[in-house]
């Protein structure tokens, strides 16, 4: 019975160790800390692809810029020194700029339009651009809401009332261009500064979800929040094509399929928290929320006149008219 047992025990233990060989671990890179909507598509990504390859990929999560700022670890990720990362659209913007008809003001309106874009056609076309461009795949997009704008100095309510405030801005033409129309000169900073330029007094308000806000604890250093939606914050997870390629075919589609799942899971998360979340920013944190004047017309007229200012860097106005044709719009 010894003798018999013995090959199955060794046949066990080398399957055992094969397994180990392959496994490996990859590492996430996220911008913002944990609480967020990043860290709930990192964590589900990761979960994902640990069940869907039989523990072979693990994946380690770096929150809070650990490893580096966006932009740099969409560099990290192009250059295959890095695996993973979730990232603000507008910080891949710079490095694939057709992207940017998913940041110009008022072109989405809400996660519905979110969902159609991305989801999408034009979604798949974007995801091919940036694999030619950064060499990055985009796995996954996380939707994180709109961008509102907050301040620590008075309640504002139209573009008007933005005059004598510093405005903290992602390092992002089209945003720049944006708060420039509404009478603003914007102050272009790295996310990784903004809390403490914000606790410093060194610029008054930034723009960003209410799940950001509430994940980075912007209330500690905010008192106002104006309730506009010029962009909505999309977070797209990348990899690095060059790992993709080398994945077998079996396992890219497993990669993929963790993928379209957390795309999923990201967006019925930012529809069953937002709610919550701005009632704990007023009822516990004191933050007061203002409604923009107007239905947000004032906002909307100034912004989108830049439109065309972008149409050369995105592809051409054709791109922003299909974008709107998918929402049912039109651009005129």
């Amino acid at each position: 019975m010894k003798k018999m047992m013995l090959p199955v025990a060794v046949a066990a233990i080398s399957a055992a160790m094969s397994q180990s060989a392959l496994a490996e671990t990859w590492r996430m890179a996220l911008g913002d800390a944990q609480g967020g909507t990043q860290y709930a598509m990192g964590e589900k990504f990761a979960q994902l692809i640990h069940e869907k390859t039989d523990g072979q990929i693990s994946v380690d999560l770096f929150p809070n810029g650990q490893l580096g700022s966006e932009q740099d670890t969409v560099s990290s990720t192009s250059m295959d020194m890095l695996d993973l990362s979730v990232l603000a659209i507008n910080n891949i913007t710079p490095f694939s700029p057709t992207v940017g008809v998913l940041t110009l003001p008022y072109v989405i309106t809400g996660p519905e339009d979110a969902k159609v874009l991305t989801q999408g056609a034009i979604g798949e076309e974007l995801t091919e651009n940036t694999i030619r461009d950064a060499g990055v795949r985009i796995l996954s997009w996380a939707y994180s809401g709109c961008r509102v704008l907050s301040n620590s100095s008075k309640p504002v309510a139209s573009p008007d009332d933005l005059r004598g405030l510093t405005i903290r801005v992602p390092r992002n033409e089209i945003m720049i261009a944006s708060y420039q129309e509404w009478g603003v000169n914007p102050l272009p900073m790295a996310w990784s500064e903004t809390f403490t330029a914000l606790q410093q007094g060194v610029v008054d308000g930034q723009d960003n979800p209410y799940i950001t806000i509430n994940a980075m604890k912007f209330y500690e250093v905010q008192d106002y929040i104006t309730d506009i939606c010029y962009v909505f914050s999309l977070e797209p997870l990348i990899m690095s094509e060059a790992k993709f390629q080398r994945l077998s075919p079996d396992m890219q589609e497993l990669v993929l399929e963790a993928g379209r799942e957390t795309t999923a899971y990201s967006y019925e998360y930012l529809l069953d928290t937002e709610e919550t979340i701005k009632q704990s920013l007023v009822e516990e944190h004191g933050m007061q929320i203002i409604e923009p004047s107007n239905d947000e017309q004032e906002w909307i007229e100034r912004a989108t006149r830049i439109w065309p200012r972008f149409y050369d860097s995105i592809g051409g106005e054709e791109r922003l008219e299909a974008a709107l044709q998918a929402l049912g719009r039109d651009l005129n």
